[in-house]
């Protein structure tokens, strides 16, 4: 993973392409790259746990909410985001922990209008302790299905902001917290939980029994740091999609997203498939051997 230090926030700047990963001890190699992006912001991390040991004790645990936009799609990617709330941010959304902060209005992604969205985006990227987002293409869906590809971008986000954030600390010995105290829990939207590759626990200060993974139904409702993770993946795959309306216009992508509204079914009988299409996707399949 490229980690590129800056300056100007005192943030870590994640950028790292994977074409091939390990699952159990088998090399699988991708049918394209995955892009994971995003950051850690070392000063605000740094400011969680620079106090005493009652309250670093108190907020000795790391809490990383995860969701996913773009499973239902026939076009593009499945994008996933997690991310890591200052402390007393983080909590159950109906305990208000965001009142009187500058995301007082997060919630549900799927709840907020479009404008919201796009204005909660670069305030949770700004005020987030850390975040990561990974961009899952077409082509891998079509290697692995939509399910596994999902639980791949939820399982290499949380591994890319472990590595980032113990790392981090482990070099940092002023802040005095011991790391073998220092708890996890990856809360993920959904019923279900990505299977961690333990490989990324050997270069880290952390043992695979210290993370906790909880799956939460409708969790971007329920929690604060699932809905910031919702917010980041929703209009993060939005862009892709902008991005593809302005290479194919005739298809309409940005008023139907990808999704087999009916417009967009018309578009694809009468212009073909994109090579950004879900071809293991039934009406793609149809489509193709039509």
């Amino acid at each position: 993973m490229q980690i590129q230090p800056s300056t100007k926030n005192l943030a870590q700047i994640i950028d790292v392409s994977i074409d091939h990963i390990d699952v159990k001890g088998q090399y699988i190699q991708l049918a394209a790259p995955i892009r994971l992006y995003g950051q850690l912001n070392t000063s605000k991390l740094f400011a969680q746990y620079e106090r005493d040991e009652a309250q670093r004790l108190e907020q000795s645990i790391l809490k990383i909410g995860v969701d996913e936009a773009g499973r239902g799609p026939l076009l593009g990617s499945v994008n996933v985001a997690a991310a890591i709330l200052p402390a007393s941010w983080s909590g159950l959304i109906e305990e208000q922990p965001l009142k009187d902060t500058p995301l007082s209005i997060l919630t549900d992604s799927k709840k907020l209008s479009e404008k919201k969205r796009d204005l909660l985006y670069p305030l949770v990227q700004q005020h987030a302790v850390s975040y990561i987002i990974a961009d899952i293409p077409a082509a891998v869906i079509d290697q692995v299905n939509i399910l596994q590809a999902t639980m791949l971008g939820m399982r290499l986000c949380i591994e890319a902001l472990l590595e980032a954030v113990f790392k981090y600390l482990s070099k940092t010995k002023s802040l005095g917290i011991s790391l073998d105290k220092l708890q996890v829990e990856a809360l993920f939207d959904g019923n279900r939980c990505p299977e961690l590759n333990d490989a990324i626990f050997d270069g880290l200060d952390i043992s695979p029994s210290s993370v906790d993974c909880q799956a939460w139904v409708k969790g971007d409702a329920r929690h604060t740091s699932i809905a910031a993770a919702s917010i980041l993946a929703k209009v993060s795959r939005d862009e892709t999609m902008y991005a593809l309306d302005m290479q194919h216009p005739e298809y309409g992508i940005a008023k139907h997203k990808g999704y087999p509204t009916r417009a967009h079914m018309e578009a694809i009988e009468r212009h073909g498939v994109l090579s950004a299409h879900r071809r293991s996707f039934a009406p793609v399949r149809k489509a193709l051997e039509s």
